[in-house]
C-alpha cells in the first residue's frame, strides 16, 4: 500500500506561483511512476503532469505546458509540481497519484494511489 501526502495549495493571483509537493510511503519510491491530476468545480478528473520512475521522463497537458514543471526526488520521496504564470482556469483541486506499473500513464483510471488532494484558488 502506498500513501501519498500532497502540500502546498493556496490562494495566489493570475500570473504568480505554487508549488505542490507530493510526500509518498509505503513503497520503494524509484519504484512508482508518479502523476497530478486536477478536478475543477463540475468537471471531470484531468491529468496535468506524470513523471517517470528513474529515468525523469515527463510528460504534460497541454493546457500547461511551458507554465508547470514536474520533478522528482527519490531520496526524499517527493513529488514536486512547480507551478507557474497561474491562471484563473487552473483553478481546482489538486491530486497526486501514483503507479507500479511500467511508463507513465495519462489516465486517471490507470492510477494505483491516491492522495486526498489539495486546493489551488487563482483569483484574478
Amino acid at each position: 500500500q502506498v500513501q501519498l501526502v500532497e502540500s502546498g495549495g493556496g490562494l495566489v493571483q493570475a500570473g504568480g506561483s505554487l508549488r505542490l509537493s507530493c510526500a509518498a510511503s509505503g513503497r520503494t519510491f524509484s519504484t512508482l511512476a508518479m502523476g497530478w491530476f486536477r478536478r475543477a468545480p463540475g468537471k471531470e478528473r484531468e491529468f496535468v503532469a506524470g513523471i517517470g520512475r528513474s529515468v525523469g521522463n515527463t510528460y504534460y497537458a497541454e493546457s500547461v505546458k511551458g507554465r508547470f514543471a514536474i520533478s522528482r526526488d527519490n531520496a526524499k520521496n517527493t513529488v514536486t509540481l512547480q507551478m507557474n504564470n497561474l491562471k484563473v482556469e487552473d483553478t481546482a483541486v489538486y491530486y497526486c497519484a501514483a503507479e507500479a506499473g511500467p511508463g507513465v500513464p495519462l489516465t486517471a483510471s490507470a492510477y494505483d494511489y491516491w492522495g486526498q488532494g489539495t486546493q489551488v484558488t487563482v483569483s484574478s
